[in-house]
């Protein structure tokens, strides 16, 4: 079909607009898509390959990954939460977990999702239809074949993301300039995400593996696709908020989708292709930096960041992370996201190399040096602008967000092993492999692995808590085990205790003591041995008691003393069981759609 032009954005919901096919600026440098037909776009490869850049591209920016959908829609669970005073019509609603209807920050990055949809159906309906990828030579079929894959895989985690957090939705799998009516009306998740399910077993024989494609981990590979494809088995298989029943609930089929994604993490692990990266905190400043791979391949997927802009850019760093002084010759960062301080307590106190990287519980004054923040402001350690080469004012760092690593393909493969068979010793290997990492040079406070079922998937709730805070998972993971009304009682009871220093936190001090240090910027073992605290380490100064009054020379500062209740009140302070696990659909976009309804108690 001859088109001037390509239809894009939201058309499923009546949102009518024309968008350029790829903002691949090489791409538009050759020819203006407007001259250009659908079906000669992918009579090349270059083009073709340009046209599903276009579909990366809606990954990111402000309303993508680089920052809405990965800094503000995850993070309101156990690991961290947006900072400030709940309001229902704000980022703050978000991580209060009672976000109305009407709140500004539902609206685009719902349409960019949708946009990237459109983008990816529209390239999955050409490509298998162009000469190139039916008779071309090996070559171009063999590359035409990847971007088919690489596009059913763009397309699939579009969905997810959608899914997961607004449950069912119009699900269009076409163009639509193809679709007769644009006004759909919901389609279940179970059946979208049975969709999905069977193109990623496409995408799998159609993409190649890393090692044969040379592609970085910007770039979808097979290992990426086997990966993603037990993430949606395993959120399939788990509990889901369900529009007729308003309840959590998992279909009786649900293991069929765990041995789904016990095979596929299975076959990676088998492939010998990845591994975990020894040091930990590397893991994160490579983000910072576009050199993720090394010789472990621990990254699987990372969503790329690039231009300095809010379409292509993020701002990672800036919005999250470390928090730093505006006249600091560092430059800015907000770090708006705010660790749970029970979170803190939750690693081992000496021994556990996550917790220092995890949680920055250190900012940067103007003067350039690093000074205490109370237990309840610290921030998410994963994300440093320190860790780039750009300071002053730039708010877009370049900085790519982490999608999918070997260690959640190890801690998955566990989770289903374990469901189905039991703690079996692979399922054991798999788990202490992470864990192991996570106390390198000491081993012997790692503990014993659980044998029995139900205590080694509380192990694995753990461990997933501890590995992955801040990478947008914790929450996600939460509702699919039907545990996220339960961690957040749990959690008020936990800082209830730390409040009145009960039980475990018995010996947590009021107020911990420090003197300002310069950054040392090299290491975070190296960073935190520097800090001049009182009682000398952090095991000694943040798990002990300490004095009332200030020791000469020393800076005081609000530990324990920063968790009262108003702060504990405010803790998931909206949140309504069969309802806030999801979001509602922005108003404006509801409006456009007749058949559309809201849904879930909104």
């Amino acid at each position: 079909m001859n088109k001037s032009y390509i239809k894009s954005l939201f058309l499923p919901l009546a949102l009518g607009g024309m968008v350029l096919f790829s903002s691949c600026e090489d791409y538009l440098d050759v020819e203006n898509p407007s001259t250009i037909s659908q079906d000669g776009v992918f009579t090349s490869v270059g083009y073709a390959n340009s046209a599903v850049t276009g579909i990366y591209n809606s990954l990111m920016g402000d309303n993508g990954y680089g920052s809405r959908i990965s800094t503000l829609y995850p993070n309101a669970a156990d690991d961290f939460r947006i900072g400030g005073t709940y309001n229902p019509l704000d980022r703050r609603g978000i991580s209060g977990l009672g976000v109305s209807p009407d709140n500004t920050e539902l609206n685009r990055p719902f349409l960019q999702l949708y946009e990237g949809i459109e983008r990816a159906n529209i390239a999955i309906k050409y490509i298998p239809a162009s000469a190139l990828y039916n008779s071309g030579t090996p070559a171009e079929q063999a590359a035409m074949r990847k971007l088919h894959g690489e596009a059913l895989t763009l397309r699939a985690i579009f969905y997810h993301e959608l899914i997961r957090n607004w449950g069912d939705l119009p699900a269009p799998f076409e163009p639509s300039a193809d679709q007769v009516d644009l006004y759909l009306t919901k389609t279940d998740q179970d059946v979208i995400y049975d969709r999905l399910l069977e193109d990623l077993n496409l995408a799998v024989e159609l993409v190649p593996w890393q090692s044969e494609s040379g592609d970085p981990s910007t770039r979808i590979t097979k290992s990426a696709v086997k990966g993603l494809r037990a993430r949606m088995a395993l959120a399939r298989g788990g509990y889901a908020l369900r529009r007729d029943s308003r309840q959590l609930e998992r279909r009786a089929d649900y293991k069929d989708y765990y041995e789904i994604a016990r095979q596929e993490t299975l076959d990676i692990i088998e492939s010998g292709r990845h591994s975990l990266n020894p040091d930990y905190e590397q893991v994160f400043k490579d983000l910072h930096t576009g050199t993720s791979g090394g010789a472990t391949h621990e990254m699987l997927f990372e969503i790329g960041a690039f231009g300095g802009n809010s379409k292509t850019d993020s701002k990672l760093g800036y919005s999250n992370g470390l928090r730093i002084d505006k006249t600091s010759k560092y430059g800015q960062a907000n770090g708006q996201l705010e660790a749970i301080p029970t979170y803190f307590y939750a690693f081992d106190s000496i021994a556990d190399v996550r917790r220092d990287v995890t949680l920055a519980f250190f900012q940067i004054n103007k003067e350039d040096n690093k000074e205490m923040t109370r237990l309840s402001q610290m921030r998410d350690g994963k994300f440093r602008k320190y860790w780039t080469s750009i300071d002053g004012t730039a708010q877009n760092l370049g900085i790519n967000w982490p999608v999918l690593r070997y260690a959640d393909v190890l801690l998955m493969y566990a989770e289903a092993e374990n469901e189905l068979n039991g703690p079996t010793a692979q399922a054991m290997a798999a788990y202490e492999q992470v864990r192991s990492r996570a106390f390198t040079g000491n081993l012997e406070r790692m503990g014993t692995t659980p044998t029995d079922q139900e205590g080694f998937f509380k192990a694995i709730m753990q461990e997933r808590l501890l590995e992955f805070g801040g990478e947008g998972i914790r929450k996600y993971d939460l509702i699919r085990w039907n545990k996220l009304a339960s961690t957040i009682n749990g959690t008020r009871a936990d800082l209830t205790a730390l409040m009145n220093r009960e039980g475990r936190y018995a010996n947590v001090p009021t107020y911990v003591y420090h003197k300002p240090t310069p950054l040392v910027d090299t290491t975070v073992p190296a960073e935190v041995a520097d800090f001049e605290l009182f009682g000398g380490s952090v095991a000694n100064a943040m798990y002990t008691p300490a004095p009332v009054t200030s020791p000469a020379e020393y800076t005081r500062v609000n530990w324990a003393a920063s968790v009262d209740q108003s702060y504990i009140e405010s803790f998931a302070v909206a949140f309504e069981p069969n309802k806030s696990e999801l979001f509602p659909i922005y108003s404006g976009v509801l409006n456009q759609n007749y058949r559309l309804t809201q849904d879930y108690g909104y």
